[in-house]
């Protein structure tokens, strides 16, 4: 469960990148050139991973991108998002590796953003401090909760990273005491087509914009019971105009997926992410998560689909 939250997250910063950082920095359009856009660095930041080797903790997801000022010099910016919400001891001096990672490697200040998506994220640190006989180290960096902000507030909001706070506070429901099936079905229902109402006042995103919210929406918190998504898929179907909006992504996870997986056969499994490559603008990590295949599997298919 924990891997779907972290390609889910990867794949929205991605798509919200410059949002995120008008969100968190209001003013950073007179330091920053947001305008020739961000680039992600990600095989820098696996290469820098505090413990090589071993396998990055599906419960965190961290994002490198290199941002441009005014005068066209680069910056780097750490993203950070703790999608768990547990409380690592090691979370504070694990972002001051990185740090000092990307400083002795490339000579790189970082600005580092981390973002708490669960109840208790303002328990969270926001600096990592030593002292030792007249030496005093502290480094501090943002951190966003999201339950610092209310659902009106966010929904005022022109930013769509707003609206991807709004997505993401939905999965605090699972926090919020025992409920039914019907009753978790019902409350998320409710909040899910609120927020399909406010993308679609939400014109100034932009259509590319408005489809991946639309997308996490639709994976980040999932309902119980079968019955319950199909009502939501028919009525954002109904209130966008366009039949299976949605349809037919889910009838690629349902089918093409449940096919590679079941038949466990390689021809299946590259058909069903030649699906997803041709009719989605999913990632290469989340494709693999869908199919259970590997990244490198998919980035095969995807080099064969070129040629």
């Amino acid at each position: 469960m924990a891997g779907r939250y972290d390609v889910l997250w990867k794949g929205m910063l991605e798509e919200v990148g410059e949002d995120l950082i008008r969100f968190v920095f209001p003013d950073a359009e007179l330091k920053l050139d947001l305008d020739r856009g961000i680039e992600f660095l990600d095989k820098e930041l696996e290469e820098m991973y505090p413990d090589p080797g071993k396998e990055m903790d599906t419960r965190l997801v961290d994002k490198l991108a290199r941002v441009y000022l005014k005068d066209g010099a680069e910056r780097w910016l750490l993203l950070h998002v703790e999608v768990q919400g547990w409380k690592d001891p090691e979370f504070a001096i694990r972002m001051f590796t990185y740090y000092y990672r990307i400083l002795d490697r490339h000579s790189h200040p970082v600005t580092a953003v981390a973002i708490f998506t669960a109840q208790d994220g303002k328990d969270m640190p926001d600096r990592y401090e030593d002292h030792f006989m007249g030496t005093h180290l502290v480094y501090q960096y943002n951190t966003l909760c999201i339950t610092d902000y209310k659902d009106e507030d966010l929904a005022a909001s022109d930013n769509p990273f707003a609206v991807v706070l709004m997505v993401a506070k939905e999965r605090l429901i699972n926090l919020r005491g025992p409920k039914t099936d019907e009753e978790f079905d019902k409350e998320l229902l409710k909040q899910k087509l609120l927020i399909v109402s406010l993308l679609q006042k939400k014109k100034i995103f932009g259509e590319k914009k408005i489809a991946a919210i639309m997308r996490f929406l639709n994976n980040y918190v999932q309902f119980k019971k079968p019955e319950t998504k199909r009502i939501f898929m028919q009525e954002v179907d109904k209130r966008t105009g366009k039949k299976n909006t949605m349809g037919i992504l889910e009838q690629l996870v349902d089918i093409k997926s449940k096919e590679a997986r079941e038949e466990g056969r390689a021809q299946a499994q590259e058909q069903a992410v030649k699906a997803f490559l041709t009719n989605t603008e999913f990632s290469v990590e989340k494709i693999a998560s869908l199919v259970d295949v590997s990244v490198s599997f998919v980035e095969q298919v995807k080099k064969s689909l070129s040629k």
